[in-house]
């Protein structure tokens, strides 16, 4: 059975946003510090890159082994337990003293941190019909600009007192955000006639069994790719002797892109009106102009901006149209649906990071640029392909 549904108001929206953008930043704060990260454990540029790998590996596994676990659980109590084991895992990361423990904190705050994909489709269950599209991009942008501004407060905290003290103040936060939730979130619970292995194993077959889903998982993958090619190596090119930035002045970016991820928000609106196919493909052709200005940024701050507030404009307007999407297809499905979709996500997210690391280590901004352009080449091959699958279906 099926609780009542009480609806959403616009703080309860409020709330997941930043339960959502809390949740996932935690993978992130790493990113503007992985020079200094490098330098406290003597790492390579590969070695540090394989930090910001873990940690979405960490969240792909739970996205792939938890998330299902909406569709059996009550959510409210799932989504509180989580948070707390998400804490206990930036905890171990701020008391590391070996590169192996600090990994093993960041798979953990990963694995848990899938929290936020519970918070996303419980907006959208909650959510009336004609205001779906347009809650859940309002919940995403909560995610992305946690994303984002990870590092933006990552860098001013590491300035303060050193870069353990961001995951101090983040584990903090993370519990307080959970009494919040305990509080705030309604009691939902929508059983499914299946057992865990079933439901792991119908992710699969929803893949498998339906091209839509197949594309914007694929979509979805290649774009994050894209996403984590320009952040991994950010901090890389910015805390080099020709620029000579600090982490809170590498954070300060985040600002930037925040920016661009605001803009995306009415995908979710034009995604609700018919216009998928249409966001998508601008979408995804802004991506590839952004490099462009991403390369010229190599020497140029004003054109790196641009082409940070180009990509992730493109990467949010993309995602959210993706997620509108899908949510629409199989509204009973839709833990498994963001399981697979977003398992889908991350991996590509952790393959961009290993990209991005060697291809800095070997040829340098450009050669990240390059990484960049192939990926979203691919990816407007991959769509070009298949967008008339969704025509058909409507």
């Amino acid at each position: 059975m099926k609780s009542p549904q009480p609806g959403l108001s616009p703080a309860l929206v409020a709330l997941m946003s930043i339960a959502t953008g809390l949740a996932v930043a935690s993978n992130y704060y790493v990113q503007p510090l992985l020079a200094t990260v490098a330098q406290a454990f003597d790492l390579s540029f590969n070695q540090a890159g394989f930090i910001v790998t873990t940690a979405q590996l960490g969240y792909a596994a739970g996205l792939l082994l938890l998330v299902p676990l909406g569709d059996m659980f009550e959510r409210r109590g799932l989504i509180v337990v989580m948070s707390l084991l998400a804490a206990g895992g930036m905890a171990i990361t701020a008391l590391s003293s070996t590169l192996a423990l600090m990994l093993l904190g960041t798979a953990l705050t990963g694995l848990f941190s899938v929290v936020a994909q519970i918070l996303v489709p419980l907006a959208a269950t909650l959510a009336s019909p004609e205001k779906r599209g347009r809650v859940v991009g309002t919940v995403m942008s909560g995610l992305l600009l946690g994303i984002l501004l990870a590092r933006t407060v990552a860098g001013a905290l590491a300035q303060l007192g050193g870069w353990r003290t961001v995951y101090w103040v983040a584990s903090v936060l993370m519990v307080a955000m959970s009494l919040a939730l305990w509080r705030y979130l309604p009691r939902f619970k929508q059983s499914v006639d299946l057992n865990y292995a079933q439901l792991l194993k119908s992710i699969f077959s929803l893949y498998l069994q339906h091209p839509i889903m197949r594309t914007r998982a694929i979509t979805g993958c290649l774009i994050f790719a894209n996403f984590s090619v320009l952040w991994t190596s950010m901090a890389f090119l910015l805390s080099s002797p020709e620029w000579g930035y600090s982490d809170g002045e590498i954070g300060l970016l985040g600002l930037v892109g925040a920016a661009g991820a605001l803009a995306a928000r009415q995908a979710g609106a034009l995604a609700d009106k018919g216009k998928a196919r249409l966001t998508t493909s601008i979408g995804l052709l802004i991506l590839l102009l952004s490099w462009g200005f991403t390369a010229v940024g190599a020497h140029s701050l004003p054109a790196l901006i641009v082409g940070i507030i180009l990509l992730d404009l493109a990467v949010q307007g993309v995602h959210i149209t993706n997620q509108s999407v899908i949510y629409r297809a199989m509204p009973e499905a839709r833990n498994r649906l963001t399981a697979g979709y977003m398992t889908s996500y991350f991996l590509g997210g952790a393959a961009g990071s290993l990209l991005s690391a060697s291809a800095f280590q070997i040829a340098g901004w450009y050669g990240v640029c390059l990484c960049g352009v192939l990926l979203t080449v691919a990816n407007i091959l991959n769509w070009w392909r298949n967008a008339k699958l969704e025509t058909e279906q409507a």
